[in-house]
C-alpha cells in the first residue's frame, strides 16, 4: 500500500467522530421493524439514516422509530437524519431544523431533488441549503450527483462530506458512470466521498471501495432483498473486500493480453 493510501485509511473520519465501518445504511422499506433491526446489526453499521418527512407523515413509518433509536443506540452507532422529499432549499433547511431539534444531532443528509422522475438532486438549490445550513452549525452531507463541479462547490462551502449517486435512488443499477466517480476521486483526494444511491448488489459496493471511496450506504438493496438480513451480511463482506482491494492496489486495465509467466520469444 503506498502511503497515500494508508493516511487516508487511517483517517476515516466526520466531525472528529472516529468511524470503523464504511458501510452506511437507511431504515426505511423493510418489511417490519424486527426486520429493520436485525439487518442494521447485521451490517455492522456505525451510521443510519433515517427520513424524516416520513416519520412526521405518521403511519407505518412512525412505528419504526422507537426499534431505529434503540437499534443505533445498542451498536454504538449514529443517527444521520436526512431531507429527503425535499425539492427547494427552502423546504431542505425547514426540515433539517426540525431533524435538529427532535434528534439532538447537527449532522444532516441534505437531499433537494431537482426531477421527480429520476430524483437527480438540483444542484443550485442544494449548494444555496447547503451554505445555509453550514452557517447554521449544521455538518452537512449532501446527496448530490457526480458532477465534479457540483462536488467542488459544496466543498467550498463548507459541506463536511460528499454523497455522489452510483444510479438514480432505488434503482439498483449499480455505478453507471464509474469514469465520473474515478475522476472525482482523483480530483478530491482528501475529501470524504460516500457513493450513494443506486447500489443494488454486493459487487456495486466492492466496486464503488476499489474506486477509493470511503464508504457506500445503501438502503433498498438491503430492505427489498429477499432475506435482509443475509444480505446486509453479504454487503458488509463485499465493502471489506473492496477497501482490502483498493489498498493492496487494483491493477491497471490493458486493451492487449499480458502473459502472467514469461516465455521466450
Amino acid at each position: 500500500m503506498n502511503p497515500q493510501n494508508l493516511e487516508r485509511d487511517r483517517d476515516w473520519s466526520v466531525d472528529g467522530v472516529a468511524l470503523s465501518s464504511r458501510l452506511l445504511v437507511g431504515s426505511a422499506s423493510f418489511a417490519s421493524a424486527q426486520t429493520m433491526r436485525e439487518a442494521i446489526l447485521a451490517s455492522g453499521a456505525q451510521i443510519v439514516t433515517v427520513g424524516l418527512k416520513r416519520i412526521s407523515q405518521g403511519g407505518e413509518a412512525a412505528d419504526f422509530v422507537p426499534m431505529l433509536l434503540d437499534t443505533v443506540r445498542a451498536s454504538g452507532g449514529y443517527l444521520l437524519p436526512n431531507t429527503a422529499g425535499c425539492f427547494d432549499a427552502r423546504s431542505a433547511i425547514a426540515t433539517a431544523m426540525m431533524a435538529r431539534e427532535l434528534f439532538g444531532t447537527r449532522w444532516i443528509k441534505l437531499e433537494v431533488i431537482g426531477d421527480r422522475g429520476s430524483l437527480q438532486p438540483d444542484p443550485l438549490e442544494l449548494v444555496e441549503a447547503a451554505r445555509t445550513l453550514v452557517g447554521e452549525g449544521f455538518v452537512v452531507w449532501p446527496y448530490c450527483t457526480d458532477d465534479v463541479v457540483t462536488c467542488k462547490r459544496l466543498l467550498d462551502v463548507g459541506c463536511a462530506v460528499l454523497m455522489p449517486w452510483g444510479a438514480p435512488i432505488g434503482s439498483g443499477q449499480g455505478l453507471l458512470n464509474p469514469y465520473a466517480l474515478r475522476y472525482l476521486r482523483k480530483s478530491l483526494p482528501h475529501a470524504v466521498l460516500i457513493v450513494d444511491a443506486g447500489i443494488g448488489a454486493p459487487s456495486h459496493a466492492a466496486h464503488a471501495m476499489e474506486l477509493g471511496y470511503d464508504a457506500v450506504l445503501l438502503c433498498s438493496a438491503i430492505s427489498r432483498a429477499r432475506d435482509p438480513v443475509d444480505m446486509a451480511q453479504a454487503f458488509a463482506g463485499a465493502v471489506r473486500a473492496g477497501r482490502s482491494a483498493w489498498r493492496a492496489g487494483v491493477i491497471e486495465k490493458s486493451d492487449q493480453a499480458i502473459p502472467s509467466t514469461a516465455v521466450g520469444a
